[in-house]
């Protein structure tokens, strides 16, 4: 007689539900586990936020356009599907901080906005005198007293002072999270740079001593960047995962709408009224949805209160001849105290030369700051105008773009504000005693980056395998 499998399902099939299906039926074929393994999500195709526009020869992203290469879990599972050939880095570039009219090079040495070279940081006209001399001060404060969290901006103002922060590390950091640094959170975002101010008293110093030196060869290749794409775009990444997975295995437009407690494993409610048995489920949809699926569970209620943040990017093609007024770098960010709508900019055809095709020029704006929604609901033609403005200000465009592309996310960007953490390690351990077998993995929980999401759903297996071990020991 064939042993009853236990029936795992995952709701949302962005990429940390891609990652939990793909390592779980990979963990079933080799160890002949008796595993059933089901990925529903709601839209009719897989991704998420990972979602490329290949037209007249330009490759653009939607959403996210690359990850950091020194997070080895998206390198990893691009191995795992085939895709390890097709990985490409980007190229390093002078980039800029856009303070009122002015374009300022990034220091040189600074690891997000913190200085670990002098010279550059000295004579840089991003900061008044008076603005170096207060960052001078991290030399002498004594560390700040031990905290469960605080925000960035209390952080970094403490040590560095306000202009450093409103001129260089917010435009840096917002620009990651799409948030507030005075709301986010210092432990569920940057804990790096609390412990390195704990263990070095001085943030710069620390950063310094933390950082190791390049080797000669890494110096040699100043061209490469620090990032990694794959030349089709992300969605190709995307479409190789789920080429990998059991095609049975995958349900696109059903959506999860309730999911019930029974006495042996949970009842998942489809909106098409179909009934869904599970021994373990792992939720990789946001906090909101999460909440919904949950409702009869008080504990989940912090994730109403959870807010995210809504933004755009709008991609413009151009021919080369249509800027008149060239910049040599990949790109900048802009400070919240200068009158843009954009809050970055990215010179693609520079950063990514594999994008577009020789001869045209494709520009990338990010549009949306905390707070200002209403910016993101605009008009196609009304957005454009606005971008055009702005790019002009710096760059002096003397044609219409041969087509634009306009990605709007709503209430997409989570926002980990202070004691993230703490709510999140809250929810965990409710789930785990009144819940057991139910996992969260996602963006709204331990990271938004694609290895972040990538990480949590190698985690979500962990827990799922161990989870259904001592299920059937039990049995």
């Amino acid at each position: 007689m064939s042993e009853l499998k236990q029936k795992v399902v995952i709701i949302g099939g962005g990429i940390t539900g891609l990652t939990t299906a793909f390592y779980l039926q990979k963990e079933a074929r080799e160890k002949g586990l008796p595993l059933e393994v089901k990925l529903i999500e709601a839209s009719h195709r897989l991704g998420g936020k990972m979602q490329t526009v290949v037209k007249d020869g330009f490759v653009i992203e939607r959403g996210p356009d690359s990850f950091l290469a020194r997070k080895l879990s998206a390198t990893r599972l691009a191995k795992e599907v085939g895709m390890e050939d097709e990985l490409i880095s980007n190229t390093a570039g002078k980039s800029y901080v856009l303070v009122q009219e002015s374009l300022h090079p990034m220091p040189g040495g600074s690891i997000m906005g913190i200085p670990t070279q002098m010279a550059p940081f000295v004579t840089t006209g991003l900061f008044s005198v008076k603005g170096k001399m207060r960052a001078a001060a991290d030399f002498v404060l004594p560390r700040s007293n031990p905290a469960k969290d605080q925000s960035l901006g209390k952080f970094f103002r403490r040590r560095l002072g306000d202009e450093v922060v409103e001129n260089l590390i917010e435009p840096l950091l917002s620009g990651i999270y799409a948030g507030d640094i005075d709301q986010l959170s210092l432990m569920s975002t940057f804990p790096q740079f609390y412990q390195v101010e704990q263990k070095y008293r001085s943030l710069i110093l620390g950063m310094k001593k933390a950082t190791p030196s390049q080797p000669k060869s890494a110096r040699e290749k100043k061209d490469k960047g620090i990032f990694l794409t794959f030349k089709s775009g992300l969605q190709s990444f995307v479409d190789a995962i789920e080429m990998n997975l059991d095609p049975k295995s995958v349900l696109k437009g059903y959506k999860a709408e309730k999911i019930h407690k029974k006495d042996n494993g949970y009842e998942i409610e489809l909106n098409g009224g179909e009934i869904l048995q599970a021994d373990s489920i792992v939720i990789s949809v946001p906090h909101h949805i999460t909440q919904s699926l949950f409702s009869q569970f008080n504990f989940f209620e912090p994730f109403k209160e959870m807010s995210s943040t809504s933004v755009a990017t709008v991609a413009l093609a151009f021919p080369e001849e249509a800027i008149e007024k060239d910049i040599e770098g990949t790109g900048f960010v802009v400070s919240r105290n200068s009158d843009y709508t954009i809050t970055a900019c990215t010179w693609t055809h520079k950063k990514w030369p594999h994008s577009t095709p020789k001869g045209k020029v494709l520009i990338r704006c990010y549009v949306g700051r905390p707070g200002d929604k209403a910016v993101v609901d605009l008009s196609d033609d009304d957005m454009i105008k606005i971008v055009l403005e702005d790019l002009n200000k710096t760059m002096n465009i003397t044609m219409d773009p041969e087509f634009v592309i306009i990605s709007r996310w709503k209430d997409s960007m989570p926002q980990y504000t202070v004691s993230h953490k703490e709510r999140i390690e809250k929810v965990k351990n409710h789930l785990d005693s009144e819940l057991p077998g139910v996992f969260i993995a996602g963006s709204s929980f331990e990271g938004l980056g694609l290895p972040d999401c990538i990480d949590q759903g190698e985690e979500a297996v962990e827990k799922v395998l161990s989870f259904l071990i001592s299920k059937k020991a039990v049995r």
